[in-house]
């Protein structure tokens, strides 16, 4: 049911964006083809802001255990200028390990091998408040599988219910930069990084990270496969 793996912790956190308040997300500049809370009892439009509180300084309210699931993209690795491995985040968080069944992991086998691989585009930048990212060419899929997910374990509410709706699927490159420099730095990343762009990944695998608590950073859990033969 699924492949078990261990490997050195990322740090920071799958899903958050790590962005300040302000406007809705932009469009970056054309690329170049050449050769990516406390939960609280409101919810914040995602067309409205990108704040996290990540952002605002309590963190994301992770705690040993908390989980979430991931598809890697090796290919923008040489991209990140955030101390994880390039990802897109199917779904955060997922849930705490000390609420797995014995089933928990059969039945991921079992929803991924149901969902057939795909492969994923990152042609252009894009931004939220703060944040530059890759959004993937198509999204579908990826919906496919969040919305999978939320539907067999409703408890995992993406974002903790902090976006309505949910952020789009995206590959965060940077989330360094405050709201007053974030634009004029971006411009400038985007012209270092675009000549590496476009990025193509087959996606066949999706994993199950777990973290041992704040500071600790993130490590792969387990590996589902895509298509038939998941298990």
């Amino acid at each position: 049911t699924g492949t078990e793996a261990s490997e050195p912790a990322a740090t920071g956190t799958p899903g958050s964006t790590g962005a300040t308040a302000g406007s809705a997300p932009r469009t970056g500049a054309a690329t170049t083809p050449a050769t990516e809370d406390t939960t609280t009892s409101t919810t914040t439009s995602a067309t409205e802001s990108a704040a996290t509180p990540a952002a605002e300084g309590g963190g994301w309210p992770d705690v040993a255990g908390d989980t979430a699931l991931t598809i890697h993209i090796p290919e923008a690795n040489p991209l990140m200028q955030v101390d994880v491995p390039a990802h897109v985040t199917v779904l955060y968080p997922f849930l705490n390990t000390s609420r797995f069944s014995p089933a928990t992991h059969t039945d991921l086998a079992d929803l991924f091998a149901a969902h057939a691989p795909f492969t994923l585009s990152f042609t252009g930048f894009r931004r939220y408040p703060g944040v530059l990212y890759l959004p993937p060419d198509p999204d579908a899929p990826v919906r496919a599988l969040t919305k999978c997910l939320t539907e067999r374990w409703p408890e995992a509410v993406p974002y903790r219910g902090i976006f309505t709706p949910p952020l789009d699927p995206h590959l965060t490159l940077a989330n360094h930069e405050g709201p007053d420099t974030y634009e004029a730095a971006y411009d400038a990343l985007e012209s270092r990084l675009a000549p590496h762009l476009p990025l193509v990944s087959r996606v066949d695998t999706v994993r199950l990270i777990v973290t041992d608590g704040p500071g600790t950073g993130w490590r792969t859990l387990r590996t589902y496969r895509l298509g038939s033969g998941g298990q």
